[in-house]
């Protein structure tokens, strides 16, 4: 451990590092390149926290991982492995979500250093505003291809993660993403923003309904269908609204069956009155629960594939579903039994490593897929387009610069302990 080298270190630094507390937040790419060079320092007094389970696919980048490993906590395995470079450390794992109620305030007013290694934005944005609020300098870290940065946060000396606006993601007509879809990434947006109708935090811009006010739908076909379906009114302005989502759900108990039937053939049937749409188009074509195609997977040429990167069929797509928005239901109710004295809705975050909130998003954009006649996805395919997944390389993931930086903000802002 370099802090066991004499002379290597000013004693001044080195007494920082061994009597630090660091939070690693992320433990796949960067994360385990931070453990190792952490404990390699003479850290002894770590936590890493990590959702994710390991796959066959982070073996080429993230080193403290093995083919045994797939399947486990990326935060377990990657303490099990650090330990052995240096035994004498404490390393503490949370296999859950930084975004927890449950790590809160107190949670990182535990800590001297906050590490991020992180590969979306939302928690980002949360770890950023939760260091600023417990005053932790926070060091801020990320990959992108060929490109990496890092950069430091101290409240009052620093700029914070969100000062800076950052370049805006692409997005998609939602006349397009609601009616009429024609690639897959469009039936992709279409399932997370159902994601977030139903458990997450809703957007009005990202309703899902049918819209009937679609500019290419000229006349009154659609109008027409209005007044004979109940989950929609028509005020006198002829603007259009409708019964929330989440509401619908929540008013017949977040039902699968109820919720695809919905979604999947009565909102179809809807568009299909939207003649218009359909005069230089394949019309979509609903789907009924107890009558779907049996194509798909289960076929002989997918056999050597691992199981995220086999195709569904429409059925096993159904079965998926059903047990997405159970589990993601029960999680909701949960959840609202721990926060029984507010009335404000529970949301659920979206994360492409929880994976209810992946089943969830792939069984739907692949039923929607099939119904408007769209190529389908695997898993795998929709973790990296739901998650805007840029290819990692390992060479990148060389965290020499962060270790350094870390020095830097350890002697700056010394631990209080």
């Amino acid at each position: 451990m370099a802090t066991h080298i004499p002379g290597l270190l000013e004693e001044k630094l080195r007494a920082g590092i061994t009597s630090s507390k660091v939070l690693v937040v992320g433990a796949g790419g960067i994360g385990c390149e931070l453990l190792k060079d952490l404990v390699l320092a003479g850290f002894e007094d770590i936590e890493v926290i990590d959702l994710d389970t390991i796959d066959v696919s982070n073996l080429n980048r993230q080193f403290l991982f093995q083919k045994k490993h797939v399947g486990k906590s990326k935060a377990e395995v990657a303490k099990e492995s650090a330990l052995r470079f240096n035994p004498r450390a404490s390393i503490t794992a949370h296999h859950d979500s930084i975004i927890k109620s449950t790590y809160g305030m107190s949670f990182y007013q535990k800590f001297d250093l906050v590490m991020n290694a992180l590969d979306n934005r939302s928690a980002r944005n949360h770890v950023n505003r939760m260091c600023l609020a417990a005053d932790i300098p926070l060091v801020e870290s990320g990959t992108a291809g060929y490109l990496g940065q890092v950069t430091v946060i101290k409240k009052g000396v620093t700029e914070c993660y969100e000062c800076q606006p950052k370049p805006s993601q692409k997005t998609y007509p939602g006349c397009t993403i609601r009616n009429t879809p024609s690639e897959p990434i469009h039936c992709i947006v279409w399932a997370k923003h159902l994601f977030n109708q139903l458990f997450g935090e809703a957007d009005p811009d990202e309703d899902v309904s049918p819209d009937a006010a679609d500019p290419e739908q000229v006349g009154q076909a659609g109008q027409a269908a209005l007044g004979d379906d109940k989950d929609h009114n028509t005020h006198t302005d002829g603007n259009v609204t409708r019964v929330s989502t989440r509401a619908w759900a929540k008013s017949h108990q977040y039902q699968a069956k109820k919720l695809f039937t919905k979604l999947f053939t009565e909102d179809i049937h809807y568009l299909l009155t939207m003649d218009k749409l359909w005069e230089k188009r394949r019309k979509p074509t609903p789907l009924l629960w107890d009558s779907l195609p049996s194509d798909g997977d289960d076929n002989d040429n997918n056999d050597g594939l691992i199981e995220d990167q086999r195709p569904w069929s429409v059925e096993r797509c159904r079965q998926v579903f059903e047990t997405a928005v159970n589990n993601l239901y029960n999680r909701v109710k949960s959840e609202e039994k721990e926060k029984e004295d507010t009335e404000d809705d529970v949301s659920l975050t979206w994360d492409k490593d929880d994976p209810d909130s992946m089943d969830f998003v792939t069984s739907c954009a692949n039923i929607r897929a099939h119904i408007f006649n769209i190529p389908q996805k695997t898993r795998f395919d929709v973790k990296s387009m739901a998650g805007a997944i840029i290819p990692a390389i390992a060479t990148t993931n060389a965290k020499g610069p962060v270790g350094l930086t870390l020095f830097s903000v350890n002697i700056s802002y010394p631990p209080q302990g």
